[in-house]
């Protein structure tokens, strides 16, 4: 087992490059990549793609690793176990599949974003993107990063960009003109929460010109956008062992890198491995790359008929297969431990949190549970359980979403940490090495 704080370093180095959903999954492509993965395109036919065609002629030799994304924001990677000898009848016993999402809670940038104040400051017009803590976003250095949809002169094309340096901040209003401060400040995110970007000298147009450099193109060839604004405060770890991890992102890049680790170091055998993660969680999942869209099923469905399996056999595959959702749990927090149900309270560095609500929004039951705690003990890592105070509504994720699409045996489960939805959270170092460990052995099955 590598050591948890190494561990933890490399997962906070994936989460810096990865400062949008875009930037997420090309890191994840990058690494699939790496390790001879063929990348399939929804528009062709799997059946005849190269990267399928040439593992079928060597099927009882090597592993099949493919992937897709779709808007650039999602992913779905496959393992395909080495075909056995005189093998009748089904080829798998089912999918094993981890569903983890590459969104997390900023701010978004709108068109026609700058607005000039007094002729002496700049300041960007922005919005919430999912649930935010959004006093936490006051007074830190911030950027933009995200995609360009360019008009090349042969078509359209994405582009990713990021403005790495310091370039935005949004002040907070000084106590003396509001003594109320720290009373309980209410922030309207139109009037409060828009970041400065420059001073009145500002040339008209200034982001979207740097934004195009950035992309190595003339600001004309613009033609769209999907920017966000992101934390530039470094991932660290802290505490008086280095037990913790501070950074931005944790919700939900610390479940994407632990999943996808364990994907690439496992070794499937007679499951077929999925590595999902989604775009638009924090926003409800209800697009075309999110989870309540058909990715996941289109997917599974296509990659079967490429292999030449039936409709039955993909019945079958879900049948026998199992989900596993992994999105971060809620901590028992040090100032306010009566937050935490009375007797299900996960701690920071405490193992693998499996989730349960009675309301089915985790849709961990009895069975998938105890297969999830099997995994657990098989990888000698600890587990613990979350629910929700019974007079405290909790939030939604991705497993009864994907299951509404994809009826397969499912488990929630997280990696425990403080101030979800902070523009910076806190961790434990040792849980995603943990996560990781688990994982494998899921995925090995």
């Amino acid at each position: 087992m590598e050591d948890y704080q190494q561990t933890s370093k490399k997962m906070l180095d994936f989460i810096e490059k990865s400062p949008t959903c875009f930037h997420a999954v090309d890191n994840l492509v990058r690494m699939l990549k790496q390790e001879g993965y063929s990348g399939l395109s929804e528009g062709e036919d799997w059946s005849r793609a190269a990267g399928i065609c040439a593992w079928k002629e060597k099927a009882d030799k090597e592993t099949g690793k493919f992937y897709v994304t779709r808007n650039d924001s999602s992913l779905i990677a496959f393992q395909v176990p080495v075909r056995r000898e005189g093998q009748g009848g089904p080829l798998w016993k089912g999918f094993h599949i981890t569903a983890s999402h590459s969104d997390s809670p900023t701010f978004k940038v709108k068109e026609l974003p700058e607005i000039m104040v007094e002729n002496q400051y700049v300041k960007l017009n922005t919005e919430k993107y999912g649930g935010m803590i959004l006093s936490t976003w006051l007074d830190r250095p911030l950027s933009v990063a995200g995609r360009l949809v360019v008009d090349t002169g042969h078509g359209l094309e994405s582009r990713l960009v990021n403005l790495d340096r310091d370039l935005l901040v949004i002040p907070n209003v000084a106590i003396h003109m509001n003594r109320d401060m720290n009373s309980g400040a209410e922030y309207n995110p139109q009037v409060d929460m828009l970041p400065l970007f420059g001073d009145g000298s500002q040339e008209k147009g200034s982001l979207l010109k740097m934004l195009a450099e950035a992309a190595c193109v003339d600001a004309e060839a613009v033609m769209g956008h999907d920017l966000f604004l992101y934390v530039r405060d470094k991932g660290r770890l802290l505490g008086a062992d280095g037990q913790f991890v501070l950074s931005s992102r944790l919700d939900d890049l610390q479940s994407v890198y632990s999943a996808a680790r364990a994907f690439l170091e496992g070794t499937p055998k007679q499951y077929l491995n999925v590595c999902a993660v989604f775009d638009n969680e924090e926003v409800g999942s209800g697009t075309k790359q999110g989870a309540d869209s058909t990715f996941l099923e289109d997917s599974l469905k296509r990659l079967c008929g490429a292999l030449g399996q039936s409709e039955g056999d993909y019945h079958r595959y879900v049948a026998g297969g199992f989900l596993i959702s992994a999105d971060n749990a809620h901590a028992v927090h040090p100032n306010h431990p009566e937050k935490a149900d009375p007797t299900n309270r996960p701690y920071l560095n405490g193992g693998i949190v499996i989730k349960y609500q009675g309301s089915q929004k985790y849709t961990t039951d009895g069975l998938s549970a105890a297969r999830m705690k099997g995994y657990c003990r098989q990888a000698g890592v600890p587990y613990q359980t979350y629910a929700n105070r019974s007079d405290i509504a909790g939030g939604s994720t991705l497993g009864n979403i994907s299951t509404a699409h994809v009826s397969i045996s499912s488990v929630d489960i997280g990696l425990p940490q403080l101030a979800m939805h902070s523009a910076v959270e806190t961790a434990g170092s040792r849980d995603t090495e943990y996560a990781i460990s688990a994982l494998k052995c899921f995925y090995g099955e």
